[in-house]
């Protein structure tokens, strides 16, 4: 049984012992500790039941301020013994989640070497990467390579998409509610408040033909005369 954590700074000397049994690009101690110092959250190992490393993923931030957030692959590597596991896999998919959820990134970048091709069916059709650029002569050997990319927020927005989301929708729920506290009411016996006319002022109730205003008819009330027994 194989299980996949965070790397801590004692599996250093085990992944570097990995990179070099396992691939031709090979880097100084010095090199790893700057990766878990700087971001400490997204590399990650693979364990066995003994607490062997057999393989590990190493992973940066981008530091170009001109560029949205993105990450890169700087290394993967599986122990022969445990290849075909899916490993590789699930250290991939753990490094671009974290990438995604804890810096915002954006995509996710690698660079494979043209005639690799397990490491590209391994990007292209599991993990979906897809080729971006190709670089001439990158590696030491001369052999060109492939720079292939990600975007990691397909599957998830943005977090200060989100929020600003969630900021709006209380926005229009608060003027709402302004809105209906400034709403004139309603008058008791259920009927609208009278409209203001083009003055501002209030309008007077309209009166029904043939129908007389208020004082006038409580005068012609007053004056009728009395009937005679």
């Amino acid at each position: 049984m194989v299980s996949i954590r965070r790397a801590r700074i004692e599996d250093l000397p085990a992944m570097q012992s990995a990179n070099m049994m396992c691939l031709p690009e090979n880097y100084q101690m010095k090199y790893y500790f700057y990766h878990l110092l700087s971001w400490p959250h997204i590399s990650y190992v693979a364990e066995d039941h003994n607490g062997k490393i057999v393989g590990y993923v190493l992973a940066k931030m981008e530091d170009d301020p001109e560029q949205e957030p993105n990450g890169h692959i700087t290394s993967l590597a599986v122990m022969r013994s445990h290849r075909k596991l899916g490993i590789a896999s699930k250290l991939m998919t753990q490094a671009m989640e974290t990438m995604r959820d804890v810096y915002d990134c954006e995509f996710v970048s690698l660079h494979v070497r043209r005639g690799n091709r397990a490491a590209l069916k391994l990007y292209q059709d599991t993990l979906h990467f897809k080729v971006h650029d190709t670089e001439l002569k990158y590696y030491a050997d001369q052999e060109d390579a492939f720079a292939m990319r990600r975007e990691l927020r397909e599957r998830r927005p943005k977090k200060t998409e989100k929020k600003e989301a969630e900021k709006k929708e209380a926005e229009k729920k608060e003027a709402e509610k302004k809105e209906s506290k400034e709403r004139p009411a309603a008058v008791e016996n259920g009927e609208a408040a009278p409209a203001a006319d083009a003055a501002g002022a209030p309008s007077a109730p309209a009166t029904q033909p043939g129908a007389l205003p208020d004082a006038a008819a409580a005068a012609k009330k007053k004056k009728k005369p009395k009937k005679k027994k």
